[in-house]
């Protein structure tokens, strides 16, 4: 199995492609444990529940009249197609595509200390279910 670096992950927001000026993603994907203990049993039993995802970006911030402050502001408290892979190559086995229906919950416009990138944070809850597409 290839390791890879991250380099060049491809992140689309809304049909946008704001690779560009993401600095760090992760995509979480989870699922609840429901417990299933009944009397008898020795020890706590779980099962597979409800599943989860959320997608979070770290941006620099660019603020022309095509870029990332123009495209995230008016999407806040939308939902918005939300696409993932770990590479801006083709889709393949070895560059899964994750796509989802998602809400942005925050996006600070601005933030930063003296002397930093001007830089933001946003997180993407999930509207749908989460998929992976290998082709």
């Amino acid at each position: 199995m290839a390791k890879i670096v991250l380099t060049d992950a491809q992140v689309e927001i809304g049909g946008n492609d704001i690779s560009a000026n993401v600095s760090s993603v992760t995509l979480n994907y989870e699922a609840d444990a429901v417990e299933k203990t009944c009397m008898g049993d020795g020890t706590h039993l779980n099962m597979g529940g409800l599943k989860n995802w959320g997608l979070e970006l770290e941006l620099l911030d660019d603020y022309d009249a095509a870029a990332v402050d123009s495209i995230l502001f008016p999407l806040v408290g939308t939902e918005v197609a939300c696409l993932v892979r770990p590479s801006s190559a083709v889709v393949g086995v070895s560059n899964p595509e994750y796509t989802g229906q998602g809400i942005i919950t925050a996006y600070p416009p601005l933030g930063g200390s003296v002397g930093d990138a001007a830089g933001s944070s946003i997180s993407i809850v999930p509207a749908g279910a989460l998929a992976r597409a290998t082709s």
